[in-house]
């Protein structure tokens, strides 16, 4: 059993600290009510008000998935719920960048995580809202589009704040 609590944290443990770099070196923590993991599929699945932390990052939802690429590295985090959430402080930024979506991607090799379907995303006071959100960490890019597969199209809408 001990072994494998030790390889679901494992298998966890390298989407976050790709997501938080200046926390790598961080403890993660993992509140779940329970873990289904499969070796063989490469799958490790949290469920139950999931709350996964290492420093500065932070990924919540009803159930987050981690799966692995056929040569075993860590390929993606899926955190889904009603309100799915994502923190990230990146080193030198003044506030977290916050998101909130009914399903959040992270791509661990692209660094880009995906807002999908009433996705929120923001930035100190500027907010992003749109049916899709597409946020490039290393870059510092938000691509933003209103159609969701399966839903009506949801409006962009931006909130800018001016420079002080």
């Amino acid at each position: 059993m001990k072994a494998l609590v030790y390889t679901a944290l494992f298998a966890l443990a390298m989407p976050l600290t790709a997501l938080a770099q200046t926390s790598q070196q961080a403890p993660i923590e993992v509140e779940a009510d329970r873990l289904d993991l499969d070796q063989r599929a490469g799958t490790a699945v949290y469920s139950g008000d999931v709350d996964i932390r290492q420093g500065e990052m932070q990924l919540r939802g009803e159930r987050v998935e981690v799966k692995r690429n056929e040569a075993g590295e860590l390929s993606t985090a899926t955190a889904t719920g009603e309100r799915a959430y994502l923190r990230h402080q990146g080193e030198g930024q003044e506030g977290p960048t916050e998101g909130w979506a009914r399903r959040i991607i992270y791509h661990v090799a692209e660094r880009r995580v995906e807002l999908i379907d009433q996705a929120e995303l923001t930035q100190q006071e500027d907010k992003f809202t749109g049916g899709r959100l597409e946020y490039f960490i290393d870059r510092e890019v938000i691509q933003a589009r209103s159609d969701v597969d399966g839903s009506e199209p949801q409006r962009i809408r931006m909130t800018l704040q001016p420079e002080q």
